[in-house]
């Protein structure tokens, strides 16, 4: 892209440019173990895994309970529940990602998100 078409299509973001006003945003969404849950490995035999479960929570003591939960059956070890609780507790319940509402694979499907 050349200067001219960048200023043509953004023309405020190139004023800002030229002048040195650009602003910077502090962006507080931090998205580390959501990626576990993004791309299932076998689509025919899915199963949700904790960190699909925590994104249905809309309570951070929702997502302590599906873990204690999951911890109990043995499903998670207690390494990855220590890391999940200090997660929810550092970067809050949508660290893990978005929420996902009820029936959102048969809006979205498997592949996206």
């Amino acid at each position: 892209m050349t200067d001219d078409d960048f200023e043509k299509e953004f023309p405020a973001l190139a004023e800002e440019m030229a002048r040195g006003t650009t602003r910077t945003h502090r962006i507080d969404g931090v998205r580390t173990m959501s990626d576990e849950a993004d791309q299932p490995d076998d689509k025919e035999t899915f199963m949700p895994n904790i960190i699909d479960y925590i994104r249905r929570c809309d309570t951070v003591n929702q997502a302590l309970e599906i873990v204690e939960y999951m911890l109990k059956r043995e499903e998670i070890s207690s390494m990855k529940a220590k890391e999940i609780k200090a997660q929810l507790k550092r970067d809050g319940l949508r660290s893990f990602g978005t929420k996902k509402e009820k029936g959102h694979y048969l809006h979205h499907g498997l592949e996206e998100e």
